[in-house]
């Protein structure tokens, strides 16, 4: 009975939220104390409501701390000197391109946000990927998989995972390490494989391209936040805070 009343919980809330009849947040808070009422748990439901918070608040804190943390971190500019190393080492050969497109979008996914990860790699990449030519499929499943490797312990899949079997992050995390370490190397290693392929396709030599590397161009307002004096500090702080 109680399983069948949570799958039919679940169900109520894809289809409300997916038809946009409710907002999510109401969604997803209304409808499962309307559930638990229903199955007769009455004020049992508060106790509910309460351990859910204290299993996930440590989660949700180191969620939404990576993501201003990283945020702010972003906006200061502090990944501009390595986005632009990037792209001016990857000058127009494909298989450097799509091998410094996995990188960069790693180096992106640093707050754990899948979104953000695919908001500034495909716009640094993507006039690149136009110029030559290149198969922009290739462009959009190599972010893909190296924002898929979650690296990091405050990653979406980890954070859930960590939630929903009640492990602390860290005796979650560490274990994993040698599995994200190969999971690093085959998404290089697919890069490259793509690249080489692009190139065989393309018909491109090693020397056989002349094209000006791309140059990003800010807008004023993020000329305005940046802060490239702080460079060194805040790359110390962020991997202080990483370590």
């Amino acid at each position: 009975m109680l399983a069948t009343l949570g799958v039919a919980t679940v169900l109520c809330m894809l289809v409300s939220i997916m038809s946009k009849r409710i907002s999510p947040l109401v969604a997803l808070i209304a409808l499962p104390i309307i559930a638990a009422l229903l199955g007769g748990f009455g004020l049992q439901t508060s106790g509910f409501i309460i351990t859910g918070i204290k299993n996930v608040a440590p989660v949700v804190g180191m969620f939404v701390f990576a993501i201003l943390f990283f945020g702010i971190m972003t906006d200061a500019g502090m990944l501009d000197p390595i986005i632009d190393r990037i792209l001016k080492r990857v000058g127009t050969r494909p298989t450097r391109i799509v091998m410094g497109t996995a990188l960069l979008a790693l180096l992106v996914h640093l707050d754990g946000s899948g979104a953000v990860t695919f908001l500034v790699t495909i716009p640094a990449m993507l006039p690149l990927y136009t110029r030559l030519g290149m198969d922009k499929r290739i462009l959009a499943c190599v972010t893909a998989m190296a924002a898929g490797v979650n690296f990091l312990p405050w990653t979406g899949p980890v954070l859930r995972s960590s939630a929903a079997l009640h492990v602390p992050v860290a005796d979650l995390f560490q274990p994993l390490i040698p599995v994200q370490i190969v999971g690093l190397i085959f998404v290089f290693a697919c890069a490259y494989w793509l690249g080489r392929r692009e190139e065989r396709r393309l018909g491109l030599g090693r020397d056989a391209l002349d094209v000006t590397p791309h140059q990003r161009v800010l807008t004023d307002a993020e000329r305005e936040l940046r802060k490239p004096r702080l460079f060194w500090p805040n790359l110390l702080l962020t991997l202080v805070v990483m370590g």
